[in-house]
């Protein structure tokens, strides 16, 4: 070891270690998670609320176009377990290189991920508009049920390349400490869809009426708004004030780390769109409107989960500077905070979905039918909703300090194999019906969180030993 080494620092990260005294990896914890979290939350809520507009002007149109809509989304998930995969890489990479001092690798990273996520976004698109018709007629859709969820998810996956960019700035920004500019995109995108919808839909001023496939333009249109947005205001950051175009020609290294690091996110978040594709698929047994509540009652669940999935951001952005600045301490509280803030929130999403479920699920449908079979399913799943602050915030715990498999590892659990076995045994087996799915889905997601905490905890004891505290 050469003179004035940092012994405490391991030989394979001495050459690249800069000491490095910034906000995330300095500032106390509890202010940093506040102020990372809250514009998060409430840009997640804003997107979440963009998401219920949509679906309310689907179930004006007709059962049929709410439940085409609800058979999409295990297809438009896929766009974003891509999204969400690059963009927990970036924050990565980006968020370890600040923490290291090193502004040069992420500047480099920088430009790298927006180049990797425009590749990927044109190679989604193109297998997106060839497999999306099998998918929907393997689910079960015909006529105009097919042709209705075919039109929708076709404007999605050619607006992809404008929601894939978008992701990766989000990202570059958080990585930086930046969660309210997305924030603000999401907000006023919200107010433009309150417009947009019901224009593209019925059409006006010169436009004809394009029904279902009009919410899906509506949606693109506004993520091109802000594409236009974020790229502006990256600029006026500094963060890309000297960008050069041929900075995007790809860096194989680059490449690389970015697809280790947010390739499993990305298939973690597709176990989620193949598990919502599961559970859609065994609750098609039981007809269209127990898809169409099963869908509704999914965009209600997001909502309580808003405040969760701002924590997920901040948890991020916080463990990968601090581990990149090897300070494990402060992971170790960044946890601590976050889970705290998270059960406080959720125990309060538990007690509003408790006593306004018959209103929410009225506000998507005025179907009896529809309406009692999300009823059921919601009563149960208020009581999971401290096992998603768990799983959410430790697993982005662990893409932070870049352990990204173990999350995909649970999430073949929770979504593929648990539903598959659990499903048919209680439902079938043992003729609890519709209600098997519902009690399948609560057992199973504790199960996942609890082995998530177990994992987690040895983690991070493990961590205090090979990397202790600067």
């Amino acid at each position: 070891m050469r003179a004035g080494e940092d012994s405490s620092i391991p030989r394979w990260r001495r050459s690249s270690y800069v000491p490095m005294k910034n906000d995330l990896t300095a500032a106390p914890i509890p202010h940093l998670v506040r102020r990372l979290a809250i514009p998060a939350g409430t840009g997640f809520f804003f997107n979440t609320m963009f998401n219920v507009v949509d679906t309310w002007y689907g179930g004006k149109l007709s059962t049929t176009a709410l439940a085409a809509m609800s058979l999409s989304f295990p297809v438009f998930f896929i766009v974003l377990a891509m999204g969400t995969g690059l963009s927990s890489g970036t924050t990565t990479m980006i968020g370890n290189a600040l923490g290291r001092g090193n502004r040069g690798e992420a500047r480099r990273y920088v430009s790298q991920a927006l180049s990797f996520g425009l590749l990927n976004a044109i190679l989604l698109t193109m297998a997106g508009l060839v497999c999306a018709e099998p998918i929907f007629r393997f689910m079960g859709a015909r006529n105009d049920y097919l042709s209705l969820a075919v039109s929708y998810i076709g404007v999605i996956f050619c607006g992809s390349i404008v929601l894939m960019l978008n992701f990766v700035m989000s990202a570059i920004l958080s990585s930086h400490g930046n969660t309210w500019t997305y924030r603000n995109f999401l907000v006023g995108g919200f107010f433009l869809n309150l417009a947009l919808d019901p224009w593209f839909m019925y059409g006006g001023l010169g436009l004809p009426p394009l029904g279902l496939p009009g919410i899906a333009l509506s949606t693109v249109v506004i993520h091109g708004m802000g594409t236009v947005f974020l790229f502006s205001r990256l600029f006026r950051s500094g963060v890309m004030n000297t960008f050069r175009p041929r900075e995007l020609w790809p860096n194989w290294r680059c490449y690389r780390e970015l697809a280790r690091y947010g390739f499993p996110s990305a298939l973690n978040m597709m176990t989620i769109s193949l598990g919502i594709f599961i559970v859609t698929w065994f609750v098609g047994g039981y007809g269209k409107e127990a898809v169409a509540a099963y869908g509704s009652a999914t965009r209600i669940e997001q909502i309580a989960l808003l405040p969760i999935m701002g924590l997920n951001t901040s948890t991020l952005a916080l463990t990968a500077q601090n581990f990149g600045a090897l300070r494990t301490d402060r992971i170790r509280e960044v946890l601590r905070v976050s889970l705290r803030y998270g059960f406080s929130l959720a125990s309060m999403g538990t007690l509003a979905a408790l006593l306004m479920t018959s209103q929410l699920m009225s506000l998507f449908s005025n179907d009896p039918q529809v309406i009692a079979i999300g009823i059921r399913f919601l009563r149960i799943e208020a009581f999971v909703l401290p096992a998603y602050v768990l799983l959410y915030i430790c697993i982005s715990a662990m893409q932070g300090i870049k352990q990204p498999l173990f999350a995909l590892w649970v999430g073949l659990y929770r979504q593929v194999a648990g539903p598959t076995c659990v499903f048919p045994l209680l439902a079938t087996a043992c003729g609890w019906g519709i209600l098997g799915i519902w009690w399948g889905i609560f057992g199973i997601t504790w199960s996942a969180a609890l082995i998530v905490v177990a994992y987690v905890s040895w983690i991070l004891k493990k961590l205090e030993k090979e990397l202790p505290a600067v």
